[in-house]
């Protein structure tokens, strides 16, 4: 086998293979808020296994409703930090793996899943 030829193709494949996007990760297990809908009704949302490492703006509490969602209780392996505000902004509230819960008091309109988020 020649060793000039060989490298190139390698080299080439070493390359390929890290330019390759690989999916983001995720957490396992759910998430899940309530809300009352913009037509009044009360209604429960869930992420089943959320993406880990980004913001996520939960559905039915964006702008087309002016309530935020509440009570969010967090059963991934992972922390979620919950925020008041869309894409992440606004007051936060950390929500550890598996057993982490707010109440109706806690309002929520987005929320990330990975290392806790502190005050620092």
């Amino acid at each position: 086998m020649r060793l000039r030829s060989a490298f190139p193709a390698v080299l080439g494949a070493a390359l390929l293979f890290a330019t390759v996007p690989t999916p983001a990760s995720a957490a396992e297990g759910q998430f899940r808020y309530d809300y009352v809908t913009a037509e009044g009704y009360d209604a429960t949302g869930f992420l089943n296994r959320p993406a880990s490492g980004v913001c996520i703006n939960l559905h039915g509490v964006g702008p087309e409703n002016p309530e935020p969602g509440h009570s969010p209780k967090n059963r991934t392996d992972a922390w979620a930090t919950v925020y008041a505000d869309a894409d992440c902004e606004g007051s936060f509230f950390n929500l550890r793996p598996h057993t982490g819960g707010g109440t109706e008091r806690l309002k929520v309109r987005s929320v990330f899943f990975g290392p806790s988020t502190s005050d620092d």
